[in-house]
């Protein structure tokens, strides 16, 4: 299935000179949301983790859906102050200054095998901090999937030692 053609680009958003890459045209093709879960849950058939974390946003869109498939736990990886428990929180750079991403502290068990959901992988510092919130809290990065890839930003460089697959590459600056 050819995903690329199903994912939007929408110039200068959400700033001058970004290619944003819009998943959510991909989610109006049932079959191509629908391919993306049953390739992932097959290439986690033989060795399944033990939960899924989903990272805000579009993350959860996925992960959420794939944890479902497998009948497995869903994690949320949030923004700072939208998780209503107590927390864990590590701060990650961007282009332009400082994030921050949390986890509840009892979502991941010592021991636990977790793969990371998000719908793209661009430079790689939300994912490597929701890594590492997951090894804080003794969890295992056994797997990071994505809808979509930019390997010009390098991202991959940030999640050295995790295993990465990602459907789609685009070639941008």
């Amino acid at each position: 299935m050819d995903l690329a053609a199903l994912i939007r680009n929408v110039p200068d958003f959400p700033k001058q000179g970004i290619q944003f890459k819009d998943i959510t045209t991909l989610l109006l093709e049932p079959a191509a949301f629908r391919y993306v879960i049953e390739k992932w849950q097959k290439i986690l058939e033989d060795n399944p983790p033990d939960c899924i974390v989903g990272v805000e946003a579009r993350g959860f869109i996925f992960g959420a859906a794939l944890a479902h498939a497998m009948g497995l736990p869903f994690v949320p990886a949030r923004k700072k102050g939208k998780l209503p428990a107590a927390t864990i929180g590590e701060e990650f750079s961007l282009e332009y200054g400082v994030d921050s991403v949390e986890i509840h502290v009892d979502a991941i068990k010592s021991g636990q095998r977790v793969v990371i959901v998000d719908d793209l992988l661009a430079t790689g510092g939300t994912v490597a901090a929701v890594a590492r919130l997951v090894q804080r809290l003794g969890g295992e990065v056994a797997l990071a999937l994505f809808v979509v890839e930019l390997p010009p930003l390098k991202g991959r460089e940030k999640l050295a030692g995790i295993p990465i697959h990602c459907e789609v590459e685009f070639m941008v600056e």
